[in-house]
């Protein structure tokens, strides 16, 4: 999913970002580095963050 996608599934879901991040152990601020783009997400936690929220597949990673 794209992170369009995944805004939009949160809004119409009434869950915030914040609630995400903290039901999963992630600092909010993790999770908006990746939905926004400043994390690439190749690796480490930011690339678990985008496994979570179903951007990227666990083995997908950069060309």
């Amino acid at each position: 999913m794209t992170p369009q996608q995944i805004k939009s599934k949160f809004r119409r879901e009434g869950k915030t970002f914040t609630e995400w991040a903290a039901e999963h152990g992630y600092p909010r601020n993790a999770v908006y580095r990746v939905l926004n783009g400043f994390d690439k997400a190749n690796y480490g936690r930011a690339h678990e963050i985008a496994v979570k929220l179903g951007m990227k597949t666990p083995d997908q990673i950069a060309a």
